[in-house]
């Protein structure tokens, strides 16, 4: 084959520096963009932010020492001895103080209060620490055990507890783990745990769920002697059957009526499981809505959170630099960057606006009457709307909050598929998992519906559904199936 120059012209799609950027700045949450935002202001000197995160900040001196002055009031010039107010001043600045409302009430106002400055409630409260698990354990075994040698076994056993306290390893493997020299044996070991089963929260230790609902019950005050044996025969020998919630072989087995069984229930409802799941330091994550919809007497208005809207400008020192021409190439680079970024801000907040306010248009049912009344929507539908792409309105929706007043929702939530009904129209998916939340909440726990019932009440309401589907979206629901929501 002969190898030859050829030229030829054709057209395709660029992504220039500043559209990827537009891109990437929309589809990120709101943590992830302020975390963005300070990397970027750290490698570029010409952005400055108006809003600072810490300003309502308690502040440390170089003593180490609390900053009672504002951020607003640092650095002011403090009042000599002979500039001092005069009589008429201050009777006027005590009337203006008399005369302002209560909302204008602030953290510096607190700080001028009458109290002495050795007052416990003028001084800023601090989180205590959180007490662990092991801290806990190890408190009691210092007050109520013995001997070196017994609180060494101890401590091994709390730390081979897991977060839900119970003992993971077995004794025999424990007793592997120690030298042969000390002369531990497996009678000294066991007593060990016997002193760390004593401990509170009581079922620390246990080497199963069934042995930690038996270390409880044993304990629960005030309980009549045949109800606790039958309670304690439960969960010994037959926690299978009553976590399957068989009742009739659980009477059997237990030659016991309903009403027995019905003590013995409430007896084992009293225990916790999962004992040392208390001490967990889980803190929650919080989310921050990026819209908040409101009522107004137009109807439903949707306005963006200005906590999240990040103010941003360029540095007056370096753009008077290259105003002058006496800036490098480089600051004048960076110059270009920080006014993309902020260009690429502005259309970040006004895209997210736009779609949260199409969304709102087309669900005014959901926010008047609730999940019931949400109507099918697809993203094709609102970038139809807006003449934007699918995959914009796709990173638009994603990570974003809006706040309103049925609660907290992502935008995707808003967005579903549709089921049929018999009159030829189309109902949402949501629409349907709410009606499925509310016929299960309403049914009778002795005699709970099935996925066929559920599915055979929902097409007397003219929805034409599966029950394999009603199957589906109960366990969206995390509702468990009938025989586990079945009570005596």
């Amino acid at each position: 084959m002969k190898q030859s120059l050829q030229l030829r012209t054709s057209q395709h799609l660029a992504l220039t520096p500043q559209l990827q950027q537009s891109i990437r700045l929309l589809q990120l949450s709101t943590l992830e963009l302020q975390q963005e935002l300070e990397l970027i202001m750290l490698n570029n000197p010409l952005l400055e932010r108006l809003d600072d995160p810490l300003d309502r900040s308690l502040r440390l001196l170089a003593d180490g020492a609390i900053n009672q002055q504002g951020p607003a009031t640092e650095g002011a010039p403090e009042n000599t001895p002979g500039d001092q107010p005069s009589e008429s001043s201050r009777a006027d600045d005590d009337r203006q103080h008399a005369d302002a409302p209560d909302s204008d009430w602030s953290f510096d106002d607190s700080s001028r209060s009458s109290k002495s400055p050795d007052d416990e409630d003028s001084r800023p409260q601090i989180e205590a620490h959180h007490e662990t698990l092991r801290e806990h354990l190890l408190e009691q075994m210092r007050l109520t055990v013995r001997g070196q040698r017994t609180q060494a076994l101890v401590t091994l056993l709390i730390d081979a507890l897991d977060d839900n306290g119970y003992l993971q390893e077995s004794l025999e493997d424990i007793l592997s783990w120690l030298p042969t020299e000390l002369g531990i044996d497996m009678e000294e070991i066991s007593a060990a745990l016997a002193l760390l089963q004593k401990f509170e929260p009581i079922g620390i230790g246990a080497r199963s769920v069934s042995e930690c609902l038996a270390l409880q019950i044993r304990q629960l005050p005030r309980i009549p002697f045949v109800t606790r044996k039958r309670a304690l025969a439960i969960v010994e020998h037959h926690l299978a059957l009553f976590a399957q919630r068989d009742f009739n072989k659980l009477k059997k087995a237990l030659d016991c009526d309903d009403e027995d069984l019905r003590e013995a229930q409430v007896v084992i409802r009293q225990c916790h499981p999962h004992p040392g799941a208390s001490f967990a330091d889980d803190a929650a994550d919080s989310v921050v809505p990026d819209v908040i919809v409101s009522r107004s007497k137009n109807g439903w208005q949707v306005d963006l959170n200005q906590e999240v809207i990040p103010r941003l400008q360029l540095n007056s020192m370096y753009a008077g630099i290259l105003k002058n021409n006496r800036g490098d190439a480089t600051l004048a680079s960076q110059l270009q960057e920080a006014k993309w970024l902020i260009k690429n801000m502005r259309q970040r907040f006004d895209t997210i606006l736009r779609v949260a306010q199409a969304i709102v248009e087309r669900q005014k049912n959901f926010f008047s009457h609730g999940a019931v009344a949400m109507r099918p929507l697809v993203l094709r539908e609102i970038a139809d709307t807006l003449g934007l792409h699918e995959s914009t309105i796709s990173r638009v929706t994603t990570q974003k909050y809006m706040l309103t007043p049925h609660g907290m929702f992502e935008l995707k939530y808003f967005f579903g598929s549709h089921i049929a009904t018999e009159a030829g129209g189309e109902a949402s998916s949501t629409a349907i998992r709410e009606l499925i939340k509310q016929l299960i909440g309403a049914e009778d726990p002795k005699n709970p519906f099935s996925d066929s019932k559920i599915a055979e009440m929902l097409g007397e309401q003219g929805m034409v559904i599966a029950r394999r589907t009603v199957a589906k979206y109960r366990e969206a629901l995390k509702i468990p199936p009938v025989n586990l929501r079945k009570s005596l």
